[in-house]
């Protein structure tokens, strides 16, 4: 019987584990804190109630928990985690068979084989899993970010086109009572059709770019559906009716410092260089060999035939080796390279958000404080002007249009400012400098503190959520 013991070993094996490196055990407890919440029991939890008085904070959480962009990445973030096992494992034990024949069976011999990768090979190819998992850890973020951020987008500039068509609309309401007005003096003869023709051009202008404004609507709209992760079968969610600012109490200097320490984008590119780093010791073990070990027995003997037997590789090939161990070397200094290169375009984009939320921030305080009151109080003027007859109908619409012009560009200012706002609090989560990729989170439900849990801007100071007014040095 005990020839028979090579057969049952593989059935021992099967309940075998291999031991976990270090990497793998801290990537299994992320797991663990992260799935709690953003995929409890392997499920998309219930969804928050979206209605006109959501709070921003919802509308994030809401596209975090939806969005497929992020789901994909976070599944292959957890694929990643599995590839940590596979790499740091043993391979699988082989069962070998050989019969000898003559005429007749003269020996049946099974046996089992077992393969031993050179000593470290395989901590190395699971420290170099690790470190490419907590890329994919990393990439999850950022999917998080940049889904989070279109949510952001769309949310802002449906508000402000909505304050575009109220400026629009009153200004369609003062036309109409400058068209009575010419109107009432080209009956007394005081003026002639003419000014009647102008002031009708100029209402069919606005109602055009009203119109223009309104259609615009539904694409805007398609785009805040798709940030939400919402498909083209089912409705329309509810579009807030209040605007949550984005406070930022840091100057530029703290913010560039928070930025290049917290940035998402740099933590993965930080990664990549450290799996290049493991890369480079599992290119120099490969000079160690390998080997096999296997048991035969014959079973046709009395008593019975044991045939061990063992393999070992011969790393041969030099010039193999050393462009392995150089392939290595190049990768890690070519992802040191992107990561300085990142940190550069970083502190060039932080400063130019930056400026543009100051420039943005003058102008709204020039056109809210200033131009716009004294505009009024100009056209007010210029109306009086017109009825006594000390002006023409062209200074007068001239002064109605300055007004409208002044009044968009006070809603521009303002929507410039806050999209600026919440690029520079995204910025310093991991929204990439170019802005292709930009993205904002809502994970602070689903990032775990020593992990994700610095990634939303809801954690900045004074992060989004929060309606309060903006303050800081910027």
């Amino acid at each position: 019987m005990k020839t028979y013991v090579i057969l049952i070993l593989p059935v021992l094996f099967a309940g075998c584990k291999g031991m976990p490196i270090k990497g793998e055990k801290e990537a299994r407890q992320q797991v663990q804190s992260v799935a709690g919440a953003y995929r409890p029991g392997g499920r998309k939890p219930e969804l928050p109630v979206l209605t006109s008085q959501s709070s921003l904070s919802n509308l994030l959480t809401y596209a975090l928990l939806n969005q497929p962009q992020v789901e994909a990445a976070y599944f292959d973030w957890l694929a990643s985690v599995e590839g940590i096992t596979v790499a740091r494992s043993l391979p699988d034990p082989q069962l070998t068979f050989q019969m000898d024949i003559e005429e007749v069976v003269t020996s049946l011999m099974p046996g089992l084989m077992m393969s031993f990768p050179g000593a470290g090979k395989l901590r190395a190819a699971g420290a170099v899993a690790a470190a490419e998992s907590e890329a994919q850890y990393f990439a999850f973020k950022a999917a998080s970010l940049q889904s989070a951020y279109a949510v952001e987008s769309a949310y802002y500039q449906l508000y402000f086109l909505g304050e575009r068509i109220r400026v629009n609309r009153e200004n369609l309401n003062l036309l109409a009572d400058l068209a009575k007005i010419a109107q009432a003096q080209n009956e007394v003869g005081k003026v002639t059709l003419q000014d009647v023709l102008r002031a009708q051009i100029e209402q069919n202008r606005v109602e055009t770019e009203i119109a223009n404004l309104e259609d615009s609507h539904s694409a805007l709209l398609a785009e805040y559906k798709a940030a939400l992760g919402l498909g083209a079968d089912q409705p329309a969610p509810p579009v807030p009716q209040r605007l949550e600012s984005t406070p930022l109490y840091l100057t530029s200097d703290q913010l560039l410092a928070l930025a290049l320490a917290r940035n998402t984008r740099l933590q993965g590119m930080g990664a990549e260089v450290r799996a290049a780093e493991a890369a480079i010791d599992q290119a120099y073990r490969a000079r160690m060999p390998d080997s096999s070990l296997g048991l035969m027995a014959d079973v046709k003997m009395n008593p019975a035939l044991y045939r061990p037997w063992g393999t070992v590789s011969v790393p041969l090939w030099r010039d193999k080796l050393a462009a392995e161990v150089a392939q290595a070397q190049a990768n890690k200094r070519a992802g040191e390279a992107r990561l300085t290169a990142e940190q550069l375009a970083l502190v060039a984009a932080v400063a130019e958000k930056a400026f543009l939320y100051r420039e943005a921030s003058r102008d709204l305080e020039l056109l809210q404080h200033a131009l716009l009151p004294k505009q009024r109080q100009s056209l007010e003027i210029a109306r009086s002007g017109y009825l006594a007859g000390r002006i023409d109908f062209l200074n007068l619409t001239d002064t109605e249009q300055t007004l409208l012009r002044f009044g968009l560009e006070e809603v521009e200012a303002r929507t410039q400012r806050e999209l600026s706002l919440a690029e520079l609090s995204l910025i310093a989560q991991g929204m990439p400098p170019s802005g292709t990729e930009a993205g904002a989170t809502a994970a602070q439900l689903t990032l775990p503190a020593g992990g994700m849990g610095s990634a939303g801007p809801a954690m900045l100071p004074g992060g989004s959520g929060a309606s309060k007014k903006t303050k800081g040095g910027m």
